[in-house]
């Protein structure tokens, strides 16, 4: 079953600052991060995440806010396993299906339909498991014959079209995002939107950090506020398609 769990979960980073540098430095840096301390006698350090305790269980959207700093990017890529808790527990159980790097893994030299291969083990699927989505996933492109020519050699938007398609090929018991993806010229964008819509249906959990209000009331279901790695808000909201519905 899916299920994301924190107790007192804290992330920390290091400072490796030059001694030469000026307090005033580091500190504006706080000013749009985390929280910034100093121990007697250790490194500086930045508390990206302050001791956050929640729980997220099948069916729950959970739109992620907060000032540029909050905690929200540190929080999704610690959900998304990149970092670990300095202290505390961060436990997630199920797939998760990650859409803050669509990009990750893909090779420049390589063609596209060898980037499918690349990209589709990365998130975890065995090389059967790829040849089995890649009819589906070229057709989707629309990238015909460019499939089989270096991905250096496409476009941006055609490398976000082949991108965004493979990245949503793979069955998601927990979703991350950070913002909506919008990929590809107006009649791709249409598709696409649909596909993600599907995409996150399908998906027990979605994490979804934004700016958007429109966004937010859209899809989730429940809204987390960060501020400087702390927890201000936790509160279950009404979507905008619940409420047409009732």
């Amino acid at each position: 079953m899916a299920i994301i769990q924190a107790v007192d979960a804290t992330l920390d980073y290091p400072l490796y600052t030059n001694t030469s540098r000026s307090v005033k430095n580091v500190v504006l840096q706080a000013t749009t991060g985390g929280r910034i301390a100093h121990e007697a006698g250790k490194k500086a350090y930045v508390r990206s995440l302050d001791g956050i305790s929640f729980k997220i269980e099948p069916g729950e959207r959970v739109g992620l806010i907060g000032h540029n700093g909050s905690g929200k990017s540190t929080l999704l890529r610690a959900l998304a396993g990149v970092y670990t808790p300095t202290s505390g527990t961060l436990e997630v159980q199920g797939r998760v299906v990650s859409l803050l790097d669509i990009n990750l893994g893909m090779d420049p030299d390589a063609t596209g339909y060898e980037n499918i291969m690349l990209r589709g083990i990365i998130m975890g699927l065995t090389p059967a498991q790829v040849r089995a989505k890649v009819d589906e996933i070229a057709e989707f492109t629309d990238l015909g014959e460019y499939l089989e020519m270096p991905l250096r050699s496409y476009s941006s938007g055609m490398q976000m079209r082949l991108a965004f398609t493979i990245a949503t090929s793979v069955e998601a018991d927990i979703l991350l995002m950070d913002e909506w993806l919008a990929v590809g010229d107006a009649a791709f964008q249409a598709k696409a939107a649909k596909r993600l819509n599907d995409f996150i249906s399908r998906a027990a959990i979605l994490v979804i950090a934004t700016h958007s209000m429109d966004l937010l009331h859209s899809v989730c279901n429940r809204v987390i506020e960060l501020n400087h790695g702390r927890i201000l808000s936790d509160r279950e909201i009404v979507s905008t398609a619940a409420a047409m519905a009732s």
